[in-house]
């Protein structure tokens, strides 16, 4: 009994520390990524590359999924403004039956953008091997980075510990009961980018490097 009673009072103490360490960490990537942020194309400042961070295009429930669409939109738009002049998609392509970077092309290409613009990256499995591969394969050292705020804020930290200049370019959102679960998951990704790099993290694949034109 008096066991259990110590082993209660350990886990009550840990839950202090562990709200902390989620709002700091939250607040470092917030902070770093002010005035890095983009809404409007026409003001946004150009990149030659942008990096369309990659989704499923369907929920679990067979639906669509509105957090793809509305980043589909966004490359769109930045590509039409000529506000970046390629665009590396960077996504999941861990089963054969499953490629969100080929999703993204053939809807992109459906919006009339011209494909020769576009480079693909199967092994964006995360977030973080998306923006380690920018640079290690891609050869990229400043990006437009598409994506909604939140993952753009993220990925905006990242960027900075790799050395890379960048900035985002904000897809619209989703309401925020459409959204909550991602936006809860969210706050936990944030500490663990914090613990990758901690522990060294690499990303699953690099491999040979892929040049993108002047």
């Amino acid at each position: 009994m008096r066991k259990r009673k110590i082993l209660w009072f350990s886990l009550l103490a840990l839950i202090p520390i562990c709200l902390i360490t989620v709002i700091a960490c939250n607040y470092i990537i917030n902070k770093t990524a002010k005035g890095k942020l983009f809404t409007d194309a026409k003001t946004i400042p150009f990149n030659k590359v942008g990096l369309l961070l990659g989704t499923s295009k369907k929920l679990h429930s067979g639906y669509g999924n509105l957090y793809y669409n509305y980043r589909i939109e966004a490359a769109t738009q930045l590509l039409k403004e000529g506000k970046i002049k390629y665009l590396v998609i960077s996504g999941d392509n861990s089963r054969k039956e499953y490629s969100e970077p080929e999703d993204m092309r053939a809807d992109l290409i459906a919006a009339g953008i011209d494909s020769t613009v576009i480079f693909l990256d199967y092994a964006g499995f995360r977030t973080f091997d998306s923006m380690v591969r920018l640079k290690e394969i891609f050869g990229q050292d400043s990006v437009t980075i598409i994506s909604q705020q939140f993952h753009n804020e993220r990925a905006l930290y990242m960027a900075r510990k790799e050395g890379i200049t960048a900035i985002a370019f904000n897809a619209k959102d989703v309401s925020a009961h459409y959204g909550f679960v991602t936006q809860m998951r969210e706050k936990f990704a944030r500490v663990k980018v914090f613990v990758d790099y901690l522990l060294g993290k690499k990303p699953k694949f690099l491999g040979e490097k892929v040049i993108i034109p002047a």
